[in-house]
C-alpha cells in the first residue's frame, strides 16, 4: 500500500531528524574517545540514506579520511568467509555438516570429525594457531601451522564456543581446495566484483595498501615519556596470509554497504543459506553458541541482530527484521564501534521497515 502524502513527509522528516542526530553523535563519540578518523553509513529499507566521513586517515600528515579510504575490518573479515562458505553450499560443493576430512587431507586425527559448520561457529574444540599478542610466532606460517596440529583440542568437539583463528585458516584451505583459486581470488569474483568493490582489498600493516588508514592506539607504552598514557601512537597488526580469511580486508562504509543490500537482495545467496548462515551454530547441550556462520549473533529472537566486528575499530550490524544496517569503521585500536553502533540505529528506530507501512 503506498504511504499518503502526509506520510511521506512525515517519514522524510523522520529520517532527516534521524541523520542529523547520528551525525552529532557520531562527531561527539569521536571527541570523546578521541577517535582520528571515521566512516559510517547506515542502510534503511535496501539503500544508503547516510555516508559521512569525519576527521583524518593520517593524523600527523593531516590526510582526512575520504569516501575512498580504505579501513582494515579485521575479524569482519569471516562474515565474507560465511558467505563464501554459505555460496560454496548452494552450489552442492560443501556440505556444512560433513567432516572437515571430506575436503581437507593431511589433518591429526582428532580434527577429522569436525563439521564444517563448526568451523564457522567456533565450536570445533580447536587449539588456536594465534597467541594471546596477536602473534603466530616468530617462524615461517607453515611451522605454526605444523605447531598447533601437535597440540591437543582444548575441548571435545562441539562442546562449547571458543572463538580462534584456526577454524578460519582451515575454512580457507576449504575454499581453495573446492574452487580451485586462491582465497582472495574467489572473493574478488564472486563477491567483490558482483557487487561492486573495486576498492576493497587483502593487507595488513606490512602491506603497501594506497589509501589505507593509519591504524593508532591510546594504549600506553610503557615508557617514561610523561605523558605515556594520553599520547597517541601507532598501532602495527600483522594478519599472516593463511588467515586472510578471519580477518584480511580492507574496504570502505560504502562499499560495506553494497555488499550489505547486495546479501540481503539474494544477489550472493539465497534466502535459505542467508537464514542459516545468521542461525546460531548450536553446542552439544542445544544451547545456541555465539556465532552463525561467519557472523557474530548478537540477538537471536525478533527483532534479530548479526554483526561483523573486527580488530576493536570496525563494525557493522545488520537488524534484518528492521530492515535497518549500519556500518562504522574506525582507524582507533580500541574505538569498539560495536558498543555504540546500536545507538546509532536508535535513531532510526522509528522509520518502520517499508513493508509495514
Amino acid at each position: 500500500m503506498l504511504m499518503s502524502l502526509p506520510c511521506l513527509a512525515l517519514a522524510a522528516t523522520s529520517l532527516r531528524e534521524a541523520n542529523e542526530r547520528t551525525r552529532r553523535f557520531v562527531q561527539q563519540t569521536m571527541t570523546e574517545q578521541r577517535i582520528p578518523g571515521l566512516q559510517v553509513a547506515v542502510i534503511k529499507d535496501g539503500r544508503v540514506v547516510l555516508s559521512e566521513r569525519y576527521g583524518y586517515a593520517n593524523v600527523e600528515n593531516k590526510v582526512p579520511v575520504t569516501a575512498t579510504t580504505r579501513f582494515p575490518i579485521n575479524s569482519a573479515t569471516k562474515a565474507f568467509t560465511g558467505v563464501a562458505m554459505m555460496q560454496l553450499a548452494q552450489a552442492g560443493r560443501v556440505d556444512l555438516d560433513a567432516p572437515v576430512s571430506r575436503y581437507l587431507d593431511d589433518l591429526p586425527a582428532a580434527w577429522r570429525a569436525i563439521r564444517v559448520r563448526q568451523l564457522l561457529g567456533h565450536t570445533s574444540g580447536l587449539p588456536d594457531i594465534v597467541d594471546q599478542n596477536g602473534s603466530i610466532g616468530a617462524g615461517p606460517e607453515a611451522a605454526a601451522w605444523q605447531a598447533v596440529k601437535a597440540r591437543p583440542l582444548e575441548a571435545p568437539i562441539g562442546e562449547r564456543f571458543a572463538y580462534n583463528q584456526t577454524n578460519y585458516g582451515l575454512l580457507a584451505q576449504i575454499i581453495v581446495k573446492q574452487t580451485q583459486m586462491p582465497y582472495e581470488q574467489y572473493l574478488a569474483q564472486r563477491q567483490f566484483a558482483v557487487v561492486g568493490m573495486p576498492l576493497t582489498t587483502f593487507g595488513d600493516s606490512y602491506d603497501l595498501v594506497a589509501n589505507a588508514a593509519t591504524i593508532y592506539s591510546h594504549s600506553p607504552r610503557g615508557t617514561l615519556a610523561k605523558d605515556d598514557a594520553h599520547r597517541m601512537s601507532r598501532w602495527v597488526y600483522d594478519i599472516p596470509y593463511s588467515l586472510w580469511a578471519g580477518g584480511g580486508i580492507q574496504t570502505t562504509a560504502d562499499e560495506l554497504s553494497r555488499w550489505l543490500i547486495a546479501l540481503s537482495n539474494g544477489r550472493l545467496i539465497d534466502q535459505d543459506h542467508l537464514q542459516r548462515m545468521w542461525t546460531p551454530e548450536k553446542v552439544n547441550s542445544g544451547a545456541d553458541g555465539a556465532w552463525g556462520a561467519g557472523w557474530p549473533v548478537l540477538r537471536a529472537a525478533p527483532p534479530r541482530q548479526v554483526a561483523g566486528i573486527g580488530g576493536a575499530r570496525a563494525a557493522f550490524v545488520v537488524y534484518p527484521d528492521e530492515g535497518l544496517a549500519v556500518v562504522v569503521l574506525t582507524n582507533l585500536a580500541g574505538a569498539n564501534p560495536q558498543r555504540f553502533v546500536g545507538k546509532i540505529a536508535e535513531f532510526y528506530a522509528p522509520l518502520k521497515p517499508a513493508a509495514s507501512r
